[in-house]
């Protein structure tokens, strides 16, 4: 079942881009290096990019991969936001947070996001980031 880079049009303003999987996925080593080659051609065209998203867990120190990926968008010189994903207790949040911007080596002015889908939190300011960049 192969993978696919799949876009999204929305509104007709924009489209949003899912770029395959990586890390959790039980593919093989050859299947995971297709997707590799497939995420860096479509870095290789930064115009295409008015804003990136990319999202971690932010129960967990970011991986290799999310350290590769995030130097993916840095290299684009596009802007994005770094979305961290999960439940946490409000005492975890800020010192998570350090350790996800510490790993990526992000620089000050990327915004990182902490996001719960279940309480919302963070929800009405992506929606504002990514609605700022399309129009």
């Amino acid at each position: 079942n192969p993978i696919h880079i799949n876009y999204f049009k929305i509104d007709g303003k924009a489209y949003f881009v899912d770029l395959p999987g990586y890390g959790y996925a039980k593919v093989s080593a050859s299947e995971k290096e297709r997707w590799g080659k497939l995420t860096e051609s479509y870095f290789a065209e930064p115009d295409r990019i008015t804003l990136g998203v990319m999202i971690v867990d932010a129960r967990h120190k970011p991986t290799q991969l999310d350290c590769v990926m995030a130097d993916l968008f840095c290299s684009t010189g596009r802007p994005f936001v770094v979305v961290a994903n999960n439940k946490l207790k409000k005492s975890e949040i800020e010192p998570n947070l350090a350790c996800i911007r510490e790993t990526l080596t992000l620089a000050e002015d990327v915004e990182l996001l902490p996001f719960s889908a279940e309480k919302g939190t963070g929800r009405e300011t992506l929606v504002r980031r990514i609605m700022a960049a399309v129009e």
